[in-house]
């Protein structure tokens, strides 16, 4: 616990300036108001519930919504007393345009992953690989390179634990093979998705910021293959080469699930479209994208009943579901990650307000010139694999250190890949450590964290030396 809060006070003053550059009110001697102090340990409090969040059963969301509305009642309050009673409104809605923008496009990104599940995609997927009757050695390897490609597309998180089960599937009860599949697909995951601005949320919000653009996260690609490779062959010999009867059991894609697949491509397409070429937010490209998944649906909803035949042949080892309830948009929205997407409302609002006391210019001197960029972008990426490296990242963005496009594509590689270094350090390893309670815990991740952080490090090396031209 104390080392909790020894990492979330250092955290704490980085996030404090995030966002906040529309107040005209001179910050600079509220660092040690009372407010201002309290505030900060609020923050800290409220993120160690969050931290603790398995252990205690409280939804990440609550005390992180529950500190922002407080902390911003203390910016209200401290503007007012210095004469600036709108100081606060301003403030607040610059963060809210922050927080629409990324809400707006992750609501449309989970609805089409919901669809996609739905329509059984991912439980093909899976189907199909647990019936090849691969050995042990081989899935460990076919789910840890579909992990690294398919993050890139759709969420760490959503890859992770398609993968997950299929391991978990095929490994039965050997609990070794699943402990280290797990760790390889954790890594796999986070690895994959920080050369994409959609495998990851702080990926998503430099590409939104415009600090790199679409093509340019694709100059991590090696660096980014080399953090998952490191660890993998040296985890590789611990693997048996045994292999398992395969299941016989098999998924189908219901109606319409490969042009949901394709719709959900063209959704991509066009936020990269709107941003790269009409200057709009990718946001916006994504809700026209949900218009495209909206008309589709009534499509489904109107020609599915008719169509969908039930297979009842116990011989064709084929399962399907009985006759379907229409396909219904909304409850594919529903569905959405609630609870993580008022979790970036509580964050961004905390950080926004803390921004208003002004601590993050000293610690921006401290990392940034004091230690020298690459040091301070490494530190980074150790921070998120202990907090969360959305609020990490956030506040990277809002400090605008000065350093060039390399430092900024290694500050993106290391914030996405450093929360492999810990099973909690990333949504990947939270959810696989729910899924097999007791096979992959914190201290059996801990275990092989010696080779994940030379896989780390290898990727930083990686980085300097083929993008050195850029650094």
């Amino acid at each position: 616990m104390k080392k909790i809060v020894f990492f979330s006070l250092f955290l704490a003053p980085t996030l404090a300036m995030a966002s906040g550059s529309a107040t005209p009110v001179d910050t600079a001697g509220l660092t040690g108001s009372f407010l201002g102090i309290f505030s900060v340990l609020l923050f800290v409090f409220a993120y160690s519930l969050v931290i603790l969040e398995e252990q205690l059963h409280l939804r990440k969301s609550k005390p992180v919504l529950m500190a922002a509305g407080i902390i911003w009642i203390f910016v209200a309050v401290t503007f007012n007393s210095m004469g600036h009673p709108h100081a606060a409104e301003v403030a607040i809605r610059h963060n809210l345009l922050e927080y629409a923008e990324l809400f707006l496009f992750l609501l449309v990104a989970m609805t089409y992953i919901n669809a996609m599940d739905e329509r059984n995609v991912f439980q093909a997927l899976r189907s199909w690989l647990v019936s090849r009757g691969f050995s042990l050695r081989t899935i460990f390897w076919v789910t840890g390179f579909l992990a690294f490609i398919i993050s890139p597309i759709a969420d760490n998180l959503t890859t992770a634990l398609l993968m997950g089960a299929v391991a978990m599937a095929v490994g039965g009860s050997n609990k070794k093979f699943i402990a280290l599949a797990y760790i390889n697909i954790v890594i796999g995951a986070n690895a994959g998705g920080a050369f994409s601005p959609f495998g990851d949320i702080t990926t998503l919000m430099v590409w939104q910021k415009g600090v790199v653009q679409f093509h340019e996260f694709f100059d991590i690609f090696f660096p980014s293959l080399v953090n998952w490779l490191v660890p993998a062959i040296c985890m590789n010999f611990a693997i048996s080469k045994e292999t398992p009867e395969p299941s016989k059991d098999k998924y189908v894609m219901k109606l319409g699930a490969k042009r949901i697949m394709f719709l959900f491509l063209a959704t991509i397409t066009t936020a990269v479209s709107f941003h790269n070429f009409l200057h709009l937010p990718p946001a916006a490209g994504m809700m026209l994208g949900l218009g495209y998944l909206g008309f589709f649906s009534y499509y489904l909803k109107r020609t599915e009943n008719k169509n969908y035949n039930i297979d009842d042949n116990p011989l064709s080892h084929q399962t399907y579901y009985t006759k379907p309830d229409p396909f219904d948009l909304f409850k594919k929205i529903a569905r959405a990650e609630w609870d993580t997407l008022l979790f970036f409302y509580g964050v961004i609002l905390c950080v926004g307000g803390l921004a208003q006391f002004g601590y993050l210019a000293y610690v921006s001197k401290f990392l940034y010139q004091d230690l020298g960029p690459t040091t301070a972008n490494v530190i980074v990426g150790i921070l998120s694999a202990i907090v969360d490296n959305i609020p990490v990242m956030f506040a990277v963005l809002t400090m605008q250190p000065d350093m060039s496009h390399g430092q900024w594509l290694l500050v993106t590689l290391t914030a996405g890949v450093g929360g492999s270094l810990l099973s909690i350090g990333s949504a990947a390893g939270v959810a696989l450590m729910g899924s097999a309670r007791g096979v992959y815990t914190f201290n059996t991740h801990l275990k092989w964290t010696p080779v994940i952080a030379l896989g780390y490090a290898a990727s930083i090396l990686t980085h300097l030396w083929i993008n050195a031209n850029l650094m």
